[in-house]
């Protein structure tokens, strides 16, 4: 009884690997007699001032230690935003930044995902 139980998922299982196993095998040195084709990669997107693609999401900026250029990169923050962030620090929390009056709200929501406020160790 306990043969016939398992009949049905041996079947589901060939079903779904049989086509994967009649593939033929790849090389990985190309052979001479076939054309090889360039791998198809996606263009790079152009960056758009608007967006917030200027700041790689992968990376905070220290607001305590970024320079006015990695600032700048940051959405939505100026040349004056920027040398007033350096300005006003040090910063305990990324918050001071609104309740210092030191950028706006709106640019706060720009940014608030993009930047840490680090503290120097003494």
């Amino acid at each position: 009884m306990l043969k016939f139980s398992r009949l049905p998922i041996g079947l589901l299982a060939l079903t779904i690997a049989a086509p994967v196993m009649a593939q033929p095998a790849t090389t990985a040195a190309p052979s001479s007699s076939t054309p090889s084709v360039a791998p198809v990669t996606p263009k790079a997107a152009t960056p758009d001032t608007r967006s917030s693609a200027a700041a790689p999401k992968a990376s905070m900026v220290d607001i305590n230690s970024a320079t006015a250029a990695e600032l700048k990169m940051l959405p939505g923050v100026s040349d004056s935003d920027a040398s007033k962030i350096i300005q006003g620090r040090p910063y305990i929390d990324k918050s001071q930044l609104v309740s210092k009056k030191v950028v706006s709200e709106p640019t706060y929501e720009k940014i608030k995902d993009h930047v840490v406020a680090r503290q120097v160790k003494s």
